[in-house]
């Protein structure tokens, strides 16, 4: 830590979700991505995660590509895809580098750690995400998902119209929860739902939403672990 600056890498940063979180907990962050980012916000290097230095920043943020643990793999059109599976070798990494740091990812991925949901910072989605940290962190307050989208079907209900048959009525009109997935939301929406306002509509698909990268790094910055700091 130098000064009063404390620095952030972003690992397979996107187009920047988790690292506005970093940013708006007081990190100076930077972004490493395969992919050149033009809408990343901060300071970005176009560099393999797997293999860029890791000395020299105070916390460690690592989203390694989470279609490997997808429940979406099972889908029949999918089966026999193979993925990139880097998270158990992404931890050996960030250990070895004696960094404090949170590896995110699906539901299903292999992590030890806490769930967090739109709902919990007041966000119209649920968009659960894993988060396995180096450090001690609890979760706030999960609050039932009492909202069934679209009759039950993850996405829509495509008998009272959806965004890909032009319909602004039925499962898109009234929407409490916004399913940011696919092609199968509004981009005003999902910028709505994860807090997000520079990304293109493919990239909002697969963002986390700031404010969940800003809680679990505001319980490192206070050395407080629990919630009472985030507010």
């Amino acid at each position: 830590m130098e000064g009063n600056t404390v620095k952030a890498l972003d690992l397979f940063c996107g187009a920047g979700g988790a690292s506005m979180g970093l940013y708006r907990a007081g990190f100076d962050v930077t972004g490493v991505d395969i992919k050149v980012q033009p809408r990343y916000p901060f300071a970005f290097i176009q560099a393999d995660a797997m293999t860029f230095p890791l000395e020299g920043y105070d916390f460690i943020w690592a989203s390694p590509p989470c279609q490997g643990y997808s429940r979406l793999r099972h889908l029949p059109w999918l089966k026999g895809r193979k993925w990139p599976m880097l998270i158990d070798v992404m931890r050996d990494r960030l250990t070895a580098s004696g960094a404090v740091w949170c590896i995110e990812n699906v539901e299903d991925a292999p992590l030890r750690g806490i769930v967090l949901c739109g709902l919990m910072f007041e966000l119209p989605v649920y968009r659960h995400r894993l988060f396995e940290t180096s450090y001690l962190i609890l979760p706030p307050m999960h609050k039932p998902h009492s909202i069934v989208i679209g009759h039950g079907r993850m996405v829509n209900d495509r008998r009272k119209g959806s965004l890909n048959n032009s319909s602004a009525k039925g499962a898109w009109g009234k929407q409490q929860i916004v399913t940011v997935a696919g092609g199968q939301f509004r981009k005003a929406d999902g910028e709505r739902a994860l807090g997000i306002d520079w990304m293109r509509k493919d990239e909002l698909a697969q963002a986390i939403p700031p404010a969940y990268a800003e809680f679990i790094v505001k319980q490192f910055l206070g050395g407080n672990h629990g919630i009472e700091n985030f507010h």
